[in-house]
């Protein structure tokens, strides 16, 4: 049996979280926090714990959409000496320690640019990645990323409630993978309430395209995490993952991973 990889193995991991009748929990987590060996590990144990992807986070000087709770954890990765080499060599290593589910990396253009956009996707590539999501990219720069598609990779772009209709067309054209919705204007970090008007916002987008939607932006507790269940085809946790691992270590990480997972059931 052929392993999938790229967007293939992505439509597989929707495909069964549709049939379980589920939206899709992809964790967040930057390389290189608290420390690079904490970071991996905590990926093995959030794979352990249900989670369907990743998000492999690459440490960037200016994260302009990260709140403050990830960009302390960049701050840290970045004085531990964390650079693209260490989430590709992160990746490499959690496939050999059997995680099987989609990754992705989640990188700023800038560390891309300076490694080679055709090079990197060729080394993710190799490494065992799937995609790519970079928050600073937009979609009229896709051919940046030309090799994506010839390699099968996912490249993400996102869409927030002030997206026209035109940009949803632009984005829904562009976007491999899935859409990154963004549930509020702004920088990630927890809130308590999710915006109300969100339903209205992912209706409007379902009447525009096909594409899986995943939400980010501000989930942070089990509550949240039921309640994307119907709604969007995936979720991004990050910020509350973060403070997990600064309060209570890897353990922590695993214990609120488990509980969001348990919530879609």
């Amino acid at each position: 049996m052929t392993v999938k990889q790229g967007i293939s193995a992505i439509a597989a991991m929707f495909a069964a979280t549709q049939e379980e009748g589920r939206a899709a929990f992809l964790p967040f987590f930057p390389i290189g926090y608290p420390t690079y060996e904490d970071s991996v590990e905590a990926i093995v144990r959030m794979a352990a714990a249900g989670a369907d992807g990743f998000e492999i986070g690459v440490p960037f000087s200016d994260p302009l959409a990260d709140g403050p709770i990830i960009q302390e954890a960049t701050q840290v990765a970045l004085e531990n000496g964390v650079t693209i080499q260490h989430a590709l060599s992160a990746v490499r290593t959690v496939r050999k320690r059997g995680v099987t589910q989609p990754i992705f990396i989640f990188s700023y253009l800038n560390p891309l640019i300076n490694y080679g956009t055709e090079q990197i996707v060729q080394d993710a590539k190799a490494a065992g990645a799937d995609g790519f999501i970079i928050p600073d990219l937009p979609p009229e720069e896709a051919h940046l990323f030309q090799k994506c598609h010839e390699e099968d990779m996912a490249l993400v772009f996102f869409l927030a409630p002030t997206s026209d209709t035109r940009r949803v067309e632009l984005v829904a054209q562009q976007t491999t993978g899935f859409i990154y919705v963004v549930s509020l204007t702004g920088t990630t970090g927890t809130r308590q309430a999710l915006p109300e008007d969100l339903q209205e916002f992912i209706a409007r987008l379902r009447a525009q395209t096909d594409a899986p939607l995943v939400l980010g932006f501000g989930i942070s507790t089990p509550e949240h995490a039921r309640m994307m269940n119907g709604l969007v085809n995936g979720f991004i946790v990050g910020s509350a993952l973060v403070r997990a691992a600064k309060t209570e270590g890897v353990d922590g990480v695993h214990q609120l991973t488990q509980r969001l997972r348990d919530a879609l059931d």
